[in-house]
C-alpha cells in the first residue's frame, strides 16, 4: 500500500473516517489505489519516491470509499431512512461522488485515445 490507515485518518475531516477500523481502511485504500492505477501509464510503485499528486488522488479517493462503505444509506442511494424514534432525509446534492483527481493526474496520466487517432501529450523531463 502507497498510504497508510493512520496517514487517511490523518488526512481526513470526517469522524465516519477517523472511526473506521484499521482493516477496513486498508481495503478501501486498495479500491482507491486500483481505480488510480487505472489512470496513471505505469505502476504505482514503480513512483519512488511517490509524488505528492499521486498521493492526495489516492488520498482523495481512499476518503471517498471510506465513506461509501461506511454508510449504508449512501451505498445504496437512501434519500430518507428511519431508525426507532430518529429519521432523516438527504436532500438531492447531499449524496457522495467519486471526487475528480483529473487534474492532479495529468501529468502522469496514461495516453489517451482519440476520435481521430491517437495523440500523445509531451511533458517535460
Amino acid at each position: 500500500m502507497i498510504i497508510t490507515p493512520l496517514e487517511l485518518k490523518d488526512y481526513s475531516a470526517f469522524e465516519a473516517v477517523k472511526e473506521r477500523a484499521d482493516t477496513l481502511l486498508k481495503l478501501d485504500i486498495l479500491e482507491a489505489e486500483a481505480n488510480i492505477q487505472k489512470r496513471v501509464e505505469k505502476p504505482l510503485a514503480e513512483y519512488v519516491p511517490l509524488p505528492a499528486e499521486i498521493r492526495l488522488a489516492v488520498l482523495k479517493v481512499a476518503q471517498y470509499f471510506a465513506l461509501i462503505n461506511s454508510d449504508e444509506s449512501i451505498s445504496k442511494g437512501y434519500k430518507s431512512e428511519k431508525i426507532g424514534d430518529y429519521s432523516y432525509t438527504m436532500g438531492d446534492g447531499s449524496s457522495l461522488a467519486l471526487p475528480d483527481v483529473t487534474a492532479l493526474l495529468e501529468d502522469y496520466a496514461k495516453v489517451a485515445e482519440s476520435k481521430t487517432g491517437f495523440f500523445m501529450r509531451m511533458r517535460a523531463l
